[in-house]
């Protein structure tokens, strides 16, 4: 109730009345929480805008452990999460949460919290199966299952241990949108999009993207075609697995003062999405986590570590299975002599003699299915080379340490009585510490490539509080102060008020700013991709890119209207010179932090004998030098009256896609309200919607900020427990509005969309067994969480829980 900030929390009994599967995916329904699902086996949740896949803006700790996978800067769902059984309780403080838990929290944090193992003790087993692909429209009607077992005794007074094991397995939700992301390369010449488009990029096939496409003459005219490439499904197989355990040993020093070692380890299958699509095969992530705390102090460290395994990039295995069996030259050759021949036909239309290319230049491709494919993926899911293999081979880790001091506990209690102030210090520091690949990673440092390197922060902060009026007012001021390796120090304050004028009400007032240091990948990445070079923001890794390039999207409109010229008649050179002023020469620059200031109020309130309870908020955000990425290309010539053709020329020019900081003013602002209504003793109604809107200063320059989310989220639910000898239900709907989706994969809206989920449940044997029978997306009505990802189908399970 006296929160200075929004908080979600969510406890044990809530996930327990859940129609969803799991703790997490039970998330999705807390108000203001959107979920992205880039795979079965992987989900991310977000807060007030700015989603996406690698949601590097957004902290997941467990325990106060942050459980990010290092080089992606983020956590891989709850793949290295804690299990059903462990879960106690979820908070989630939606928006800016950088002034106490340090950088990157600028949308959000949450902490799950696990079960204290002096207070939850015994052993519980857990089994979950479940089906998916009901109507077999794209897959066989598959099997989910997933396995759990808890263990956690209470030695003595001083000594306890946990040990939790989950193994789960299920064929993933498929990828297959066949939408032409370039209907327009042709359109000029009376092609529209779809198959029959030589250009034709559809969002889930790779290998014909802007990279594999050409601009060829043909017949006088000029046509842009693209390599044919490869669908998803054909590269890729769908069958998920994630296997995870955690240690946890805990020993009292003093009877209010506790020394843990927590060792987590996760191994996956599954899909996980960036720019591109990646298949994620034996990946590891393992972390060993210790903390000392008592009332007064609390001291944490961890060190994660990452290795990717024989993961894959689906777009470099599509673009290099294609040039496996013929280069691109070759195959442009003989698309242009087949075309060329087919036209000499009378009775050939264009479109046909296009397709007959595409078919004679095609002859000798691998086959989907074949043994002989199956056999080229493998070789080139091993090859760490983007430009003529597909491997994703990265072994990363991440260390940090933290001290936090309550001041006025050590004080003690005269201090806090005499002056009414709660003060509060905390110090942290933070390491990536990264073991480059030669694709991936480089050392930026000249003569050390393959070195290995850091990349780190040091943090602090402070934070005073007092009552004022009798409890009345509660007002708290924090200042604080991070220095990264390659930046200037950020300071970051909050001031927050909290007035609760009676025990059941509160209205809450808060500004802060946060703080986001570029991510690992942001800075050092060095990705050579289907002739597109991604490459860190850091001056150290893109010295004279910037100042010489030209932004992709101002080449792209340029090309388009000299070809648009040119099949209308006019010479290719006079097309040149006509149409030069549509080239935008590049103003972007080398990387600096991302800020955001952030003002919000809310109110929360309880009613009818707290039956009733209530929850609100508004919140307005700016964002200073957000950061996103610019593609943009340089020209290899430095005489001016040059640069205009070699730009209309692909193979004259080098192709980048830069991280830099938007130049345009962004702002968002949104609301929310939940509320909860207990009847009856065992029945609870609940609602929640939430409100988000993008402002920003448009420069229509290629910039991707990608808010992508939706402007109205919303969940009813209906419920009761232990309503005839244990027996329970749960009934949700969950509607979002459609939004405009914007990444480098895909832009586009994605369509709104509802989902009923329901459950219903029973405890028997003396409460020790649990039965829970549901379904999440009852009606199997698929749906599209964001563009490029998988259709979403129903998933109908049972559940059954046992304590031993």
């Amino acid at each position: 109730m006296r929160s200075p900030v929004s908080i979600e929390s969510v406890n044990s009994l809530y996930f327990k009345k859940s129609a969803s599967p799991s703790f997490f995916d039970a998330l999705e329904n807390v108000k203001g929480v959107q979920m992205l699902v880039p795979s079965l086996g992987f989900k991310i949740i977000n807060t007030r805008g700015f989603a996406n896949t690698t949601n590097v803006r957004f902290t997941q700790l467990v325990d106060g452990f942050d459980n990010q996978a290092p080089h992606i800067g983020a956590p891989i769902g709850n793949a290295m999460g804690p299990s059903d059984l462990d879960i106690e309780r979820v908070e989630i403080i939606p928006g800016t949460a950088s002034a106490l838990y340090g950088l990157n929290s600028v949308n959000g944090l949450a902490n799950f919290i696990t079960k204290d193992p002096f207070v939850h003790r015994g052993i519980t087993v857990q089994q979950k199966t479940g089906v998916n692909h009901v109507d077999g429209n794209q897959s066989n009607i598959t099997l989910f299952t997933e396995n759990s077992i808890r263990i956690a005794e209470k030695v003595s007074d001083r000594f306890a241990f946990k040990l939790n094991g989950t193994f789960s397995k299920g064929s993933d939700w498929i990828a297959d949108d066949r939408t032409d992301l370039n209907a327009a390369a042709n359109a000029n010449l009376g092609i529209p999009g779809g198959p029959d488009n030589p250009a034709y990029d559809p969002v889930n096939g790779y290998g014909n993207e802007s990279s594999n496409r050409r601009t060829l003459t043909l017949d006088g005219r000029r046509y842009v075609v693209a390599r044919t490439g490869y669908s998803e499904k054909d590269i890729t197989d769908y069958n998920i697995q994630n296997i995870k355990a955690d240690i946890g040993l805990y020993y009292k020093i003093r009877p209010k003062t506790m020394l843990a070692y927590t060792y987590r380890f996760a191994n996956l299958d599954n899909i996980y999405q960036r720019a591109n699509r990646f298949a994620l095969k034996d990946y590891l992530l393992q972390q060993h986590a210790v903390e000392l705390k008592n009332d007064i102090f609390q001291i944490k460290a961890f060190l994660t570590s990452e290795n990717t395994g024989k993961s894959f990039n689906l777009r470099s295995a599509a673009e290099n299975l294609d040039r496996s069996f013929k280069s691109d030259n070759t195959w442009y050759a003989d698309y242009s002599a087949a075309f060329n021949s087919a036209i000499a036909n009378p009775s050939m239309s264009i479109v046909q003699a296009l397709n007959q290319a595409r078919a004679v230049a095609d002859n000798g491709r691998l086959q989907p299915g074949t043994a002989l494919f199956k056999n080229e993926v493998s070789r080139l899911a091993d090859i760490n080379n983007w430009d003529e293999g597909a491997a994703l081979r990265v072994r990363d880790k991440l260390l940090h340490a933290e001290g936090q001091l309550d001041v006025s506990a050590m004080l003690g209690t005269d201090f806090r009585e005499n002056t009414g102030l709660d003060l509060l210090v905390g110090a942290d520091y933070q390491s990536y510490l990264i073991n480059p690949d030669g694709n991936y990673f480089i050392n930026p440092a000249e003569g050390k490539s393959f070195d290995s390197f850091s990349y780190g922060k040091t943090g602090g902060f402070v934070q005073a509080g007092k009552n004022l009026f009798h409890g009345l007012l509660k007002l708290s001021a924090t200042l604080r102060a991070d220095k990264n390796d390659y930046f200037d120090i950020k300071y970051n304050p909050r001031i927050t008020a909290v007035v609760t004028p009676t025990k059941e009400q509160s209205i809450r007032m808060s500004f802060q700013s946060g703080s986001r240091f570029p991510s690992i990948f942001e800075a050092f990445s060095n990705v050579n991709s289907g002739g597109v070079k991604r490459v860190g923001g850091l001056k150290i890794m893109s010295n004279g890119v910037f100042e010489n390039a030209y932004l992709r999207s101002s080449i792209d409109s340029f090309q388009a209207a000299v070809t648009n010229d040119f099949n209308n008649g006019t010479p290719l050179s006079d097309a040149i010179e006509k149409r030069k002023s549509l080239l935008v020469k590049n103003t972007y620059t080398y990387l600096k932090p991302e800020n955001i200031n952030s003002f919000e109020v809310g109110y929360k309130g309880i009613f009818l004998k707290q039956s009733l309870k209530l929850d609100a908020d508004f919140y307005f955000n700016k964002y200073d030098n957000f950061i996103a990425q610019v593609e943009m290309n340089v020209p290899n010539t430095t005489d001016p009256s040059l640069i205009p053709a070699y730009l209309n020329d692909r193979s004259k020019q080098s192709r980048y896609r830069m991280y830099t900081n938007s130049q345009s003013q962004v702002y968002n602002f949104g609301a929310s309200l939940g509320l909860s209504y207990q009847f009856w003793n065992h029945y609870t109604f609940s609602g929640n919607v939430s409100y988000a809107k993008l402002s920003r200063t448009e420069n229509n320059d290629g910039f991707e900020d990608g808010f992508n989310t939706p402007e109205w989220m919303g969940n009813i639910s209906f419920s009761g427990e232990n309503l005839i000898q244990g027996f329970g239900f749960n009934i949700s709907y969950r509607r979002q509005s459609s939004f405009y989706w914007r990444s480098f994969l895909v832009n586009g809206n994605v369509k709104s969309y509802g989902t009923l989920d329901a459950q219903i449940s029973y405890e028997l044997i003396q409460s020790k067994m649990g039965i829970k029978i549901g379904a999440t997306n009852l009606t199997n009505t698929y749906y599209n969480s964001f563009l490029g990802g998988p259709a979403i189908g129903g998933l109908y399970y049972t559940t059954v829980t046992y304590d031993l």
